[in-house]
C-alpha cells in the first residue's frame, strides 16, 4: 500500500514537472520556431537531435546539481552524485536542511519573472486588470524594490543566510532577464536568410540556456530530488523540441497560453517563498496549480479560436 502511494506521488510529480517545463519554455519555443523556418531541413534535424542532448543532459542535467551545490557548498562532487544516484540518508538530511534556501532563492527568482511579465511585457490580455497593470509599467521597479525589501526583512528575522538566498535569486533574475531582452532584440537579425545556419543554431542553444533556468528553478517547487527533476524536465524539453519543429503553428494559435505559464510561475514562486518560511504543503499542490492554470488559459484560448472562426464564417 505504501509503495503504491509512493508510486502515485512520483507520477504526479513527474507530470507536474513535465507540464511546467513545457509552459515555461513556451516563449523560447516560439522564438526557436520562427528562426528554424529560415533553416534547411538538415539543420532543423541537427537542432532537434543534438540540441535535445545539449538541452536535457548538459543544461537541465547539470543545473540542478549546481543549484543544490550552491545551497550545500561543503558537499563534494562525489557526494552530490551519491545523493542523486543512491539517495544517501546522511546527504539527504544535509540537502533537506538547505531546502529553505533553495526555495526562497528560487521563489524570489520566479516571482520576479512573473512581475516582469505582468508590468513590462506586451501580451494578449486575458483580463482587464492585465491591461491596467501593463499601463503602470513605470511602477515595476518600485514594486519589485518594495517586494525585495520586504522579503529581506522577513528572511533576516529567520536566518541571515535566507536573506543571502533571496539576494542570489534576485541577482539570477536580473542576469537572465538581460540575456532574454538581448535575445528579443537579436531575433530580427537571426531571421536574416544570409546569416549562416551554424551561427543560428549556436545562438539558439545559448538562448535555450537562459530560458531553461526558469524551468529548472521552478522544479524545486515540486521536489528536491535531482533524478525526478531530470526525468520530468527531460520529458518536457523533449515535448517542447518536438512541437518547435512540428507543431508550433498550432501552439501559437493558443493566444493565452503564455498568460497561463506566467501565472503558474508566479504561483509556484509564491508557494516556494511561503514554504521557505516554514509553511508546509502537500506534494500534489504544485502539480495541481500548474494543471489548473494551464487548463483555464487553454480554455480561454480555445474559446478565442472558436469566436474567431464564427466571425470569419459570418463574413
Amino acid at each position: 500500500m505504501r509503495e503504491d502511494k509512493r508510486m502515485i506521488e512520483l507520477i504526479v510529480i513527474i507530470i507536474g514537472l513535465s507540464l511546467f517545463e513545457i509552459i515555461s519554455s513556451f516563449d523560447n519555443a516560439i522564438v526557436n520556431a520562427h528562426i528554424l523556418k529560415t533553416l534547411p531541413e538538415r539543420f532543423r534535424r541537427i537542432f532537434l537531435l543534438w540540441g535535445l542532448l545539449f538541452a536535457v543532459f548538459l543544461l537541465r542535467g547539470v543545473l540542478p546539481f549546481i543549484i543544490v551545490w550552491i545551497a550545500n557548498p561543503t558537499l563534494s562532487f562525489g557526494e552530490l552524485l551519491s545523493f542523486a544516484l543512491s539517495g544517501s540518508e546522511e546527504i539527504k538530511e544535509a540537502v533537506e536542511h538547505s531546502k529553505p534556501f533553495l526555495l526562497l532563492g528560487g521563489g524570489v527568482y520566479l516571482f520576479l519573472v512573473f512581475l516582469s511579465w505582468l508590468f513590462l511585457e506586451e501580451k494578449k490580455y486575458a483580463y482587464l486588470v492585465e491591461h491596467f497593470i501593463h499601463k503602470q509599467s513605470m511602477w515595476f521597479y518600485a514594486v519589485t524594490s518594495l517586494f525585495f525589501t520586504g522579503i529581506i526583512y522577513l528572511a533576516i528575522k529567520h536566518d541571515p543566510f535566507l536573506a543571502l538566498a533571496a539576494a542570489i535569486g534576485s541577482t539570477a533574475f536580473f542576469i537572465t532577464d538581460g540575456f532574454k531582452k538581448n535575445a528579443e532584440a537579436k531575433e530580427k537579425e537571426l531571421l536574416n536568410p544570409n546569416m549562416s545556419a551554424w551561427s543560428k543554431i549556436m545562438y539558439l542553444e545559448a538562448l535555450d540556456a537562459s530560458f531553461s533556468i526558469d524551468g529548472v528553478v521552478g522544479a524545486f517547487a515540486f521536489t528536491i530530488s535531482v533524478p525526478l527533476i531530470l526525468i520530468g524536465n527531460g520529458i518536457g524539453a523533449f515535448v517542447v523540441r518536438e512541437f518547435t519543429v512540428r507543431g508550433m503553428d498550432l501552439i501559437s494559435k493558443f493566444a493565452y497560453l503564455k498568460n497561463g505559464a506566467m501565472y503558474a510561475i508566479g504561483m509556484l514562486g509564491a508557494l516556494m517563498m511561503f514554504e521557505s518560511f516554514g509553511k508546509e504543503y502537500p506534494f500534489w499542490l504544485a502539480p495541481l496549480n500548474t494543471v489548473t492554470l494551464l487548463s483555464i488559459f487553454l480554455f480561454l484560448s480555445w474559446r478565442e479560436i472558436k469566436l474567431a472562426e464564427k466571425k470569419s464564417h459570418a463574413k
